[in-house]
């Protein structure tokens, strides 16, 4: 029984971790090129580079009638895409940071909602299964790469106040007015913390909930595989028809968590900066 809760152990960890290239997968050739220039390529490299590329295409693509004429009527994966961007521009933008500085900002979050999703919904095909030697974790679900997206936020929220207050103005609009100066020495020290707290936030969230669901799938599937080690084939085979059933049903639990999560980071972006142009609100 111990071994085969470490075997479902290490079958989890292999399955939402990180992994090389496999020498035997297709992507093998570019992964060892630059591997050779001291350049890290594995398996989450690979996804992000896939998502950034179907990000700028579907961009390019979707767009390609307004930069022929601005007065084209939108068709196809055009009409979706625009409806995407009026959706984050006045449900998002607007509300959270305010209609002047929306054709700032509303690429940035466009972009976040993009990016996030795709990367999420790639999590969700099983080829990448036979990429590396891991299993096929989503790539959103490596915090080093959802820190970087949050540091990205904490950039525009730091040039988002600068922009409105002036550098001196942004940092002064962190403490509020008329606090007596014995308060400050608390005061201040939390502000400076609650400055990192919210990119902290970002990223952790993002992170955990897309690990926690491939997490979850695969520990549905580790029961009958647990099961067979103890008792009978024919209990572990149905306790594995009943796994694969509860598995389909998370399957499209997570495509719903995808299109959430990839929203939530873009409404909190949202929402920080406009806290930093919006300071005295």
């Amino acid at each position: 029984m111990s071994n085969a809760r470490e075997m479902s152990g290490d079958l989890i960890r292999h399955h939402v971790t990180n992994a090389p290239i496999s020498e035997d997968s297709y992507f093998y050739p570019i992964a060892n090129f630059f591997q050779s220039m001291s350049i890290p390529f594995n398996k989450h490299v690979l996804m992000l580079l896939i998502s950034a590329f179907v990000t700028i295409g579907i961009s390019l693509w979707a767009t390609r009638r307004y930069r022929k004429n601005i007065n084209a009527q939108p068709k196809g994966l055009s009409h979706i895409y625009e409806m995407l961007l009026s959706f984050i521009r006045e449900d998002i933008i607007i509300p959270n940071i305010g209609s002047e500085d929306e054709k700032r900002w509303t690429p940035l979050a466009a972009s976040f909602f993009i990016f996030i999703l795709t990367c999420n919904f790639i999590g969700l095909i099983p080829f990448f299964e036979k990429v590396g030697g891991g299993g096929g974790a989503t790539v959103t679900g490596n915090f080093g790469v959802t820190m970087g997206l949050a540091t990205i936020t904490f950039m525009a929220i730091i040039i988002a106040g600068t922009l409105k207050h002036g550098f001196i103005g942004h940092w002064k609009n962190m403490i509020p007015g008329g606090v007596p100066a014995p308060v400050l020495i608390i005061l201040v020290p939390v502000e400076i913390l609650g400055m990192f707290i919210k990119p902290i936030a970002l990223f952790l969230r993002l992170g955990a909930n897309m690990t926690a669901g491939h997490i979850g799938i695969v520990a549905i599937f580790g029961i009958p595989m647990i099961l067979s080690q103890t008792y009978s084939t024919g209990i572990a085979f149905s306790v594995g028809i009943i796994a694969v059933a509860l598995n389909v049903a998370i399957y499209f639990l997570e495509i719903l968590v995808c299109l959430v999560q990839a929203y939530v980071f873009s409404l909190l972006s949202a929402v920080f900066i406009g806290m930093a142009i919006h300071a005295h609100h």
